[in-house]
C-alpha cells in the first residue's frame, strides 16, 4: 500500500519521482533482500555442478572460485540494474526493474560443465556473453516473436526448468552431490536444518503480510543457517582467505567456444525476453495503473542483453528482470526508478568486497537445499500458473502432451541419446531446449481446432470444455 507521507499519489506513479532520502534508501535495500538468494543460488549450482563447490577439493582453498562467481553475480546484478533504472540512451526501460541472475538458464548450463571444473568455465562464459549480445538485438524485434510464444508455450517452458531443477533442492537438502552415495547422505542431521527452512518460509508466506512474506526465503534461510550453526555445520574457517576488496577480470576462467552453450544461450535468451516484457508490463500496471510502451520493451530487452554480455566477460551469469520485485512495487506503491538504483549501487559495493561472498559460502549446502526447494518448486508452479490461460482443447492437449514427454523423458533418461554427438547430447538431455522447440514448432504447425472439438476421452470428458456463466451450462 502507497504511503502519502513520502509523496502524493502522482507522484508515487511517477518513475522518475525520487522519495526522501531516509525513505529511499531503505526502501532501495528493501529490494535488495527479496532478490538476494534467488541472485547469488544458480551460481552455487553452477560451481556445485562443475565440482568446484560444496564438498569440493576446493574447500580447503576457502573455494576461491565459487566466491568469485558469486562476487560476479552480485556486482553485475547492479550494474544491470544501474542500466535499466538510468539508462544508457535507447539501452534500459528507465523504470524500477531489478535485475538478477536466472534460473531459466541453470538446465542449459549444468549438463555443459558437469564435472569439468574450471575447465568448463572459460565456454560457458563466452556463451553468455555472446547469448546476451543475441539477446541485445531481440530488442528491435521482440514485439513481432511475441505470437510464437502464447502461455501454452511459455508455461510449458517455465515449468520444465521448474522440473528440470527441483532435483537440485531435494540433493542439497540431503548433503550435496559430493555425499551421494555415502551413509552421511540424506541424514536426519543434514535434513533437519533444510526442513526448517522450508517449514519456516511457508509460515512467514502464509502468516504474515508486506515485505516480510516477499522476503520470506530468506528469513527461511537465516532460521535454517541458525539450527546449522548450534547443531556444528557451519564453519566460518575460510572467511580470514577472502579480502576485502577485489575488482573482476576480463575472461577471468579464460576464452573458448562452446556451441552447445551458444546456442542453448541464444534460445532461452528469446525466453528470458518474453519473461522481461511480462514484468515490463507488471511494473508499469501495478506501479503506474498503465500499459507498458514499446519504447520501454525494447529498452528493458536491451538492459537485459548487455547485462548478459558485460556479466559473461567477468565471469558472472545471464541477468533478467526478477518477477518477485514487480510484487514488491506493487505492494509499496513507490514506483521510483531512483530507489531501485539505490538498491543496483547497494549491490556493487557488496560485489566489489569479497568477503560478502565468503559469509555466502559459509551457508551449509543442506540450509540453501531447503531454501531451493521452495525456491523452484515456485518456478514449476508459475508455470502450471501461466498454463491456467490455455484453452485445452484436443490440439493444445497434444502438443503439452508431446512436448513434456518427450521433453521430461530426454532429462530423466540422457543414456537414450548416448550416440549422438557432444553438443547435441547436451542440448538435448536438458530436456528444456527439445521440450520447448517442439511446443513452438507444433503451435505454428497445427491449425487451430474450436474447443467444441475437443476429445471428450482427454482429461476426464473436461478437455475443451468453458462453463457459460449466462446460461448455466458448458
Amino acid at each position: 500500500m502507497a504511503d502519502n507521507s513520502i509523496g502524493t499519489p502522482e507522484q508515487l506513479r511517477d518513475p522518475n519521482y525520487t522519495p526522501p532520502i531516509g525513505t529511499a534508501i531503505p526502501l532501495g535495500i528493501q529490494h535488495v533482500l527479496a532478490m538476494f538468494v534467488s541472485n547469488v543460488t544458480p551460481a552455487i549450482i553452477i560451481c556445485g555442478a562443475a565440482g568446484i563447490g560444496f564438498g569440493s577439493d576446493q574447500g580447503a582453498l576457502g573455494f576461491p572460485d565459487m566466491t568469485y562467481m558469486i562476487q560476479m553475480s552480485i556486482l553485475f546484478a547492479g550494474l544491470a540494474t544501474l542500466i535499466q533504472t538510468i539508462g544508457l540512451g535507447p539501452v534500459g526501460a528507465k523504470l524500477p526493474i531489478v535485475q538478477g541472475t536466472s534460473f531459466a538458464f541453470i538446465p542449459i548450463m549444468i549438463p555443459a560443465v558437469a564435472g569439468l571444473g574450471t575447465a568448463g568455465l572459460g565456454g560457458l562464459m563466452v556463451g553468455v556473453m555472446l547469448g546476451g549480445v543475441f539477446h541485445f538485438f531481440l530488442g528491435f524485434f521482440i514485439g513481432k516473436i511475441r505470437f510464437a510464444l502464447p502461455p501454452l508455450v511459455t508455461g510449458l517452458i517455465v515449468l520444465m526448468i521448474g522440473l528440470a531443477l527441483v532435483k537440485v533442492g531435494i540433493q542439497y537438502s540431503a548433503g550435496g552431490v559430493p555425499l551421494m552415495g555415502t551413509e552421511n547422505f540424506g541424514t536426519l542431521e543434514k535434513w533437519f536444518p533444510a526442513l526448517v527452512v522450508v517449514l519456516v518460509t511457508l509460515g512467514i508466506k502464509f502468516f504474515t503480510r508486506g515485505f516480510t512474506a516477499v522476503a520470506a526465503v530468506l528469513l527461511g534461510i537465516i532460521a535454517g543457517y541458525i539450527v546449522a550453526y548450534f547443531m556444528g555445520q557451519v564453519s566460518f574457517s575460510n572467511l580470514p582467505r577472502a579480502g576485502w576488496f577485489n575488482v573482476p577480470s576480463p575472461f577471468h576462467w579464460g576464452f573458448e567456444i562452446n556451441w552447445a552453450i551458444i546456442i542453448g544461450m541464444c534460445f532461452m535468451a528469446v525466453v528470458s525476453a518474453i519473461e522481461t516484457v511480462g514484468d515490463v508490463s507488471g511494473i508499469t500496471k501495478g506501479g503506474a495503473g498503465r500499459e507498458a510502451t514499446d519504447k520501454e520493451i525494447a529498452g528493458a530487452t536491451f538492459a537485459d542483453g548487455l547485462g548478459t554480455a558485460v556479466s559473461g566477460v567477468f565471469g558472472a551469469l545471464p541477468n533478467t528482470s526478477f518477477s518477485q520485485n514487480v510484487g514488491l512495487i506493487a505492494m509499496t506503491g513507490v514506483m521510483s526508478r531512483h530507489v531501485v538504483t539505490i538498491g543496483g549501487i547497494f549491490l556493487i559495493a557488496c560485489g566489489l568486497i569479497p568477503k560478502v561472498a565468503a559469509v555466502i559460502n559459509t551457508v551449509p549446502i543442506n540450509v540453501l537445499g531447503g531454501g531451493v526447494i521452495v525456491m523452484f518448486g515456485m518456478v514449476a508452479a508459475s508455470g502450471i500458473s501461466m498454463l491456467s490461460d490455455v484453452d485445452w482443447n484436443r490440439r493444445n492437449m497434444v502438443i503439452f502432451a508431446v512436448s513434456l514427454s518427450v521433453g521430461l523423458g530426454l532429462q530423466l533418461e540422457p543414456s537414450a541419446l548416448q550416440h549422438l554427438p557432444d553438443t547435441l547430447k547436451i542440448l538435448l538431455t536438458s530436456g528444456l531446449l527439445p521440450a520447448a522447440g517442439i511446443a513452438v514448432l507444433l503451435n505454428l504447425m497445427l491449425p487451430e481446432e474450436l474447443a467444441s472439438e475437443a476429445a471428450p476421452g482427454i482429461s476426464g470428458g473436461m478437455a475443451g470444455h468453458r462453463y457459460d456463466a449466462d446460461t448455466g451450462k458448458e
